[in-house]
């Protein structure tokens, strides 16, 4: 197939789109705004290397013969190291401000749909009122009523290293973000404005001028501390509010009038602190840290949330009396300190409703502070407490008020508890075997290695946690390379030994882990053995036969490629359904998917949607890492509609018409599937297996100066060497190809796989009727966008292996026109518009940056006598944040 088939050259095949006023405005104000600082901090003379510097990157996407290009690369060479670093950091705070103008235009286009459009008027993947109407015209209102009912959306915090900005230049970008929308409320020519622009000088000028590089690596409790500030900022109240808006469109106008249809359906879960698998910094005595860290700012949000709530209950007596239960409630409040609730009761006369809520105000204190004689047992407790308030509300006519506030708080508690977001451990399972024989060779109470100590003490933190905050707060744990049902019984077998027996051990759900090919080949077999251990059956009998198995996408990815990993999960997904049916099990599949394409990312609910049948069944659990938290739940306004997204998805995943869709394309393309994976298998492993590929990997990519980055406590690889892809983690994989603008981790393999079916038309049939591979096709086409053949060029021509490079060149190409000619598009997103101004706003920009990089790594590599080692090194850090805010995804 030629390039005229497919339709005209195009720089790197991206198709322009057009930039919305209100945004290209905002831009242009930040830019204008981030100019005057330059000229102010360096002079005319930086702000017109920085203004060159851009104007030939802009002009190199519009002509052939790449003039431009080589006139930017020669300017970068001739700046002096300080110019080069200035220059760095001036483009990296452009992408910061479009990133949050950008950003603030969606919260704005959000806004304007929701009010002009009715929940019902959205497509169903898109609005959860939408998705329970098709599923109650399907299924019929009870079976639809139960689903909803049963419906739970689990995301799961990690810190995988790929948040490359630090928490200063987060904190900046959010005060600039709130200064921009300010902007839409002011009277323009007004007082207000000018003072709004001034401030905004301000911040830009605080963001220049604050270093984008960590002084040293984080420690886990800082990443701990990030991820909470997210729940501060917006979790907290986001999630109550996501099931107002679902509760007020089901009952309409009794909404807020009565009991709640809506049950929570959301629970958060958190790795940072409890995943030890090659993090040497994750100790018990972090775990139990990061327990406590995350139960302080769950009880300080419910504290806020019943103080507001308290006193908005100002309800009289004698128009709302109180029931027998919230009078019984507030004599057991007294007994507990009466010096409390006579203070209350002088504070709230006559109020019934608002002195019981205040007691319970109080009780929450005590439970924040530790303090035994008022403290609660457990959020159940409290939630006992909160239903006789409503209750009592209720009974007497007060309905608003019982179904208002008291009910957000209600719905509060029930989601985070006292323990917000369960902590779960991970741990690999040689770390496991190596400690089972330690312990077998000298004694559990004998001279045992520092790691099975560490072993043993993790269970033990498992203990306290629970003692603490209840079994919810951390009952899972993860084992990871999990390959064989020996894997799963070794984590019982070691909670019995740190405990002294089984009587005395915590609750544990062992979870297995399947992340390589072969691993989810043999995840079936793995399972059906393991049932058979006495402690598995035990918690089945326990918890309702609930079992929950997580799959890894980057380890697969990275060992058989982007599209061979896909089909494999997918085939392990609907073989591990069938599993769960057979005996009975209610299946949680655990989805360890990462922000960049190469580990999973893409769009989630696009990705729920084309699960196997019965895989998912209303429940949908991923992990949530690196830059993408931020991104997906750092606005309200996004993080509502992601939320949203989501679990709209998983509750249309098993509509019948979804079902039936999924099955009929997967027994119809089947052969297809089989061609695609083992051309595509092969072809990865010709790149990754080829003699001196890992060493010729780190010399072309930015891999061994990423090592280096401070952006997170965990180390990027398990070896001291990348003499082997096996030692190498699959963040530092995805992250460096990403940084050298290749994204090979994204496609490789594609464009060979689709070649060698080579009928265009069959393979755009599966693309309109088979949900799978539309989904490939779309994210591939995401990561091509994001990569740059001339860019990539340069980088590859850092190594010597030409071979290799042409390799990796001729697939991007091949990868590049059938996937054009699958999707029937003249050029790289060119029926995604909003990604593609997305894409198109920043890639010249990026391009500056990869040059400077560029240059950076050609020193060090060469030994360039004109710069220090250190010197480069810098520059080359001071890119890869300035790289990662361009493309905005990391590893």
């Amino acid at each position: 197939m030629n390039q005229a088939e497919i339709g005209p050259d195009v720089p790197r095949g991206v198709v322009s789109h057009e930039v919305p006023e209100l945004l290209r405005n905002d831009v242009r104000l930040l830019g204008e705004l981030l100019g005057r600082v330059l000229r102010e901090a360096g002079g005319e003379d930086l702000l017109a290397d920085v203004e060159r510097l851009r104007e030939l990157a802009i002009a190199s996407h519009s002509e052939p013969n790449g003039h431009a290009l080589a006139e930017a690369e020669q300017l970068v060479a001739g700046f002096g190291h300080e110019r080069a670093e200035q220059v760095a950091r001036a483009f990296t705070c452009y992408f910061h401000l479009a990133n949050l103008a950008e950003e603030y235009h969606r919260v704005r286009v959000l806004r304007d749909r929701e009010s002009r459009l009715s929940p019902h008027e959205l497509a169903p993947d898109d609005s959860l009122p939408a998705a329970y109407q098709q599923l109650v015209d399907e299924i019929g209102p009870d079976a639809a009523r139960r689903r909803l009912h049963e419906l739970e959306f689990r995301p799961v915090f990690t810190a995988h290293p790929t948040e490359a900005r630090r928490r200063a230049v987060s904190r900046a970008i959010r005060r600039i973000a709130e200064l921009v929308a300010e902007r839409d409320t002011l009277h323009i020519g007004g007082t207000t404005l000018a003072e709004n622009e001034r401030r905004l000088l301000a911040e830009i000028d605080t963001l220049w001028r604050t270093s984008p590089l960590r002084a040293e690596k984080p420690t886990v409790l800082d990443e701990v501390a990030t991820v909470l500030s997210i729940f501060d900022a917006t979790l907290a109240d986001v999630l109550p509010t996501v099931y107002r808006r679902l509760d007020d469109w089901l009952l309409e106008d009794e909404a807020g009038t009565t009991a709640p249809t809506v049950a929570p359906f959301a629970r958060l879960g958190s790795w940072i602190g409890g995943d030890r698998d090659g993090n040497p910094n994750v100790t018990a005595e972090v775990t139990r840290a990061a327990a406590a860290m995350a139960s302080e700012h769950a009880l300080d949000a419910l504290l806020v949330s019943a103080r507001r709530t308290a006193d908005g209950l100002t309800l009289d007596a004698a128009g709302t009396p109180p029931s027998t239960e919230l009078s019984a409630l507030w004599q057991r409040q007294r007994s507990l300190s009466d010096a409390i609730t006579s203070r209350i009761a002088d504070a709230a006369p006559n109020e019934p409703h608002r002195r019981a809520l205040l007691g319970i105000v109080e009780r929450v204190a005590a439970t924040r502070r530790r303090d035994a004689d008022l403290a609660y047992a457990g959020a159940d407790e409290l939630e006992a407490d909160l239903l006789i308030v409503q209750e009592s509300l209720r009974a007497a006519g007060a309905h608003r008020a019982a179904f208002g506030d008291l009910q957000r708080l209600v719905w509060q508690v029930q989601t985070f508890g006292f323990h917000l977001a369960e902590l779960e451990v991970r741990q690999h399972s040689q770390v496991h075997e190596a400690a089972l024989a330690d312990i077998e060779a000298h004694g559990v109470d004998g001279e045992l290695q520092p790691m099975t100590v560490e072993v043993l003490d993790t269970f033990r933190a498992l203990g306290t946690v629970q003692r603490r905050l209840g079994v919810k707060a951390a009952r899972r744990y993860i084992v990871s390379f999990t390959q064989s049902p020996e894997h799963l019984a070794a984590v019982y077998t070691l909670a019995d030994l740190a405990f002294g027996g089984p009587e005395h051990a915590p609750v544990i759900d062992a979870i297995p882990l399947f992340e390589t090919f072969a691993d989810l080949q043999n995840s079936v077999d793995i399972l059906e053995a393991a049932l058979e251990h006495p402690r598995v059956q035990e918690r089945l009998a326990a918890n309702g036969r609930r079992v929950e198995v997580m799959l890894g996408y980057s380890d697969s990815s990275k060992d058989v490629g982007p599209l061979s990993a896909t089909l494999a999960l997918d085939d392990a997904q609907r073989r591990i359904a069938e599993w769960a049916r057979r005996h009975d099990i209610v299946l949680t599949l655990f989805h360890g998917r990462g922000g960049a394409l190469g580990r999973g990312g893409g769009p989630a609910n696009r990705a729920v949607l084309a699960q196997p049948p019965g895989s998912v069944d209303g429940r949908f659990k991923l992990t949530e890492q690196g830059e993408v938290i931020f991104a997906r739940y750092g606005d309200p306004d996004i993080a509502a509609r992601h939320i949203e997204q989501v679990t709209a998805a998983t509750l249309l995943a098993d509509a019948p018409s979804v079902v039936q869709r999924n099955d009929t394309a997967a027994a119809r393309f089947a052969d297809l599937a089989a061609r695609l994976d083992v051309a595509s298998r092969e072809h990865f492993h010709r790149l990754v297996r080829a003699d001196g590929f890992p060493a010729w990997f780190a010399q072309v990519t930015p891999l061994e100066e990423l090592g280096l980055l401070p952006i997170g406590s965990r180390p990027a690889r398990r070896g001291l060497s990348v003499s082997s892809l096996d030692d190498l983690r699959a963040i530092p994989w995805v992250f460096s190809w990403s940084q050298a603008r290749i994204n090979l981790a994204g496609w490789y393999g594609l464009g060979t796989a689709l070649e060698a079916v080579g009928d265009a038309e069959a393979l755009r049939v599966a693309y309109a009727e088979w949900p799978l591979f539309a989904t490939i096709i779309d994210n591939v086409e995401m990561s091509l966008a994001k990569t740059d053949e001339r860019i990539a060029a340069r980088y590859l021509a850092l190594g010597d292996r030409d071979d290799l490079a042409q390799l990796v060149l001729d697939e991007l190409r091949r990868t590049r026109t059938w996937v054009l000619a699958v999707t029937g598009s003249t050029g790289v997103l060119s029926r995604r518009r909003i990604l593609g101004r997305a894409v198109q706003l920043r890639s010249p920009y990026v391009d500056a940056l990869s040059l400077l990089q560029l240059r950076a790594l050609r020193g060090l590599r060469t030994g360039e006598p004109n710069e220090s080692a250190d010197d480069l090194r810098r520059l080359l850090l001071l890119t890869v944040n300035g790289v990662a805010a361009g493309l905005q995804n990391t590893g």
